[in-house]
């Protein structure tokens, strides 16, 4: 029997019985802590899980209760999430990066019984702590180290550890039907507050056995899992996929290792966001400048060695399956990537559709798309572009909100994404944009920022991105630098950003040709509160916050604009 027939038409858990059955030796979870990795089989994993499991019941929590997770990727996390499952509760994962007010909004919202405190650096807990609601059970992860976090064993109601070494293992193995509530996504919250896709088991069910299938995952794959799990994309590709193929998983230790674990693990499947493709490559031509390294590849003798080293030394020297998503990725930098011999799939789907949509396949991707459709993703495009999707792996409904759900959901079971898509005759997927997000300049002409945005990160010493204008006679770019370019010279880089904008302005309309670029004078965190947990611009809030500038780089003659500093 082939892993996919085995994965078809189970549930997460039960994939779980499967591993801890067939294979109780097999390394699943690699945690670092403390420069040392500690390893978890299948069996020390199911083991874990049963009692934390069981600990839950014996604190008086009860089938169907919601509890919320928040920390940092790690293996107590993978194992929180499926003691949830096992127990049938109802898993709320929440971003560690996010605004003190959000945290309380999706707490009381959510209707969770207790919170999981994990894996957090110290400051960001001091941050959140004060707006957990009064009462709520707080049971906190092991302590990890030396690692940045903190030891928060005062301020929690029980601790994980302590709580498994006390339990008995949960001797039952249930399987979940269907349409029992599985766990609550709150969406990043682009504009207004977040809302809760409700996801029942129907979705990882039918996800399973075809992710082996698209990305032909097996229990010789490794993966590393360091973006969001509170995120679906992080919470299929890794966490859901890793269950059915049988894949291990390793995390990341701290920020300041993230590039040496990275390294140590060596992952064959790899998946990442556009900033960190962009500071991969900016870490690439600190030490090694565009022209030398062009001159390398060139020379047929040593072009295949360069690359190879540089794959390695990148962490990817084993990845066969690389992967970005949440925003567009330049045609400069996937050709960048491609001459090292990477290949950077690009993928689609949304919370709401449990990011079951397309995503480029290996050897066969079309630069400047999402790829093709997944099987039985049940998409369609609308007259005006829209990109609809209506397949099992769709949320139930918006968590307490049956107005939003009946705007996302039509009446013919289609879910609305707000997301333009232009599709080619081989079925490749182009997203053009959000529908919202076309502004109107002073002339009321539209203005889709998306494609632009694309043609603007070609240039390597932009990080962040947002062309705006509502109102304005032309457009104007906001942008962050990059870390190599935060130490060039300003007149340098003035005069390379205007050289870069004229070149983009020869081929848009009137209406569309940019009138000046302002340089953020720092990062857009999610604390700033102008971009998502997962690093989606907020459009609103940019304009909002830049407003004054953009004016004055219509008016005036001056091209580039610097943000001057608070401090």
């Amino acid at each position: 029997m082939t892993l996919s027939e085995i994965a078809k038409n189970k549930a997460p858990i039960e994939m779980l019985y499967h591993w801890e059955k067939t294979s109780p030796n097999k390394i699943y979870l690699r945690q670092p802590i403390n420069d040392q990795w500690q390893e978890h089989t299948w069996h020390d994993v199911g083991q874990q899980v049963r009692k934390l499991t069981q600990g839950l019941f014996d604190l008086g929590f009860k089938k169907g209760d919601k509890i919320a997770i928040i920390s940092k990727n790690c293996a107590q996390w993978i194992m929180t999430d499926l003691a949830l499952q096992l127990g049938g509760f109802i898993s709320v994962p929440l971003y560690f990066d996010q605004t003190p007010e959000s945290f309380k909004y999706i707490l009381e919202h959510s209707d969770a019984k207790a919170l999981f405190v994990g894996k957090l650096d110290a400051p960001i807990w001091n941050r959140l702590k004060d707006n957990v609601p009064e009462g709520m059970s707080k049971i906190g992860f092991s302590f990890h180290g030396s690692d940045g976090d903190c030891d928060r064993t005062a301020q929690m109601d029980h601790d994980w550890m302590t709580i498994v070494n006390a339990s008995q293992p949960f001797s039952k193995s249930p399987i979940p039907d269907d349409l029992d509530p599985w766990t609550i996504v709150y969406t990043s919250g682009t504009t207004g507050h977040p809302k809760g896709a409700v996801h029942c088991y129907r979705a990882p069910r039918f996800v399973g056995c075809r992710t082996i299938e698209i990305f032909k995952t097996s229990p010789e794959d490794k993966g590393l899992s360091f973006l969001p799990l509170a995120h679906v994309a992080e919470r299929l590709l890794v966490a859901t996929n890793s269950l059915y193929a049988g894949m291990e998983i390793s995390f990341v230790q701290s920020q300041d290792t993230f590039q040496r674990d990275l390294c140590s693990v060596q992952p064959t499947i790899f998946f990442s966001v556009p900033r960190l493709w962009k500071k991969f490559q900016g870490g690439v031509l600190e030490k090694l400048p565009q022209s030398k390294l062009d001159t390398l590849l060139k020379i047929p003798v040593i072009k295949g060695l360069v690359a190879k080293k540089l794959r390695k030394a990148l962490g990817l020297g084993n990845a066969r399956m690389v992967v970005s998503g949440a925003a567009p990725l330049s045609g400069a930098l996937l050709s960048w990537y491609k001459k090292l011999g990477i290949e950077i799939l690009e993928g689609y789907g949304v919370t709401e559709n449990f990011a079951y949509g397309f995503i480029g396949r290996v050897g066969e991707s079309k630069q400047g798309t999402v790829g093709t459709a997944m099987p039985g993703c049940g998409y369609r495009l609308t007259d005006s572009g829209e990109v609809l999707f209506k397949s099992p792996t769709l949320m139930l409904h918006y968590y307490k909100d049956e107005e939003k759900t009946k705007e996302a959901i039509d009446s013919e079971g289609y879910l609305h994404t707000g997301d333009l898509g232009e599709e080619d005759e081989q079925g490749f997927l182009k997203i053009a944009g959000r529908i919202k997000e076309t502004f109107k300049t002073e002339k009321g002409e539209f203005v889709a920022p998306a494609p632009i945005e694309e043609k603007l990160a070609a240039f390597k010493d932009f990080e962040q991105i947002c062309l705006g204008g509502l109102g304005l006679k032309q457009p104007v770019v906001v942008a962050t630098l990059s870390d190599i370019a935060q130490n060039k010279p300003r007149h340098h880089l003035e005069n390379k950003i205007t050289e870069h904008i004229k070149l983009i302005n020869i081929n848009l309309l009137n209406h569309e040709k940019i009138a000046g670029v302002i340089v953020s004078n720092e990062d857009w965190q999610p604390d700033t509160g102008l971009v998502t947990p997962t690093l989606k611009v907020k459009r609103n809030m940019i304009e909002k916050r830049y407003a004054k500038l953009m004016e004055e780089a219509v008016e005036s003659d001056i091209k580039v604009l610097w943000e001057a500093n608070s401090n």
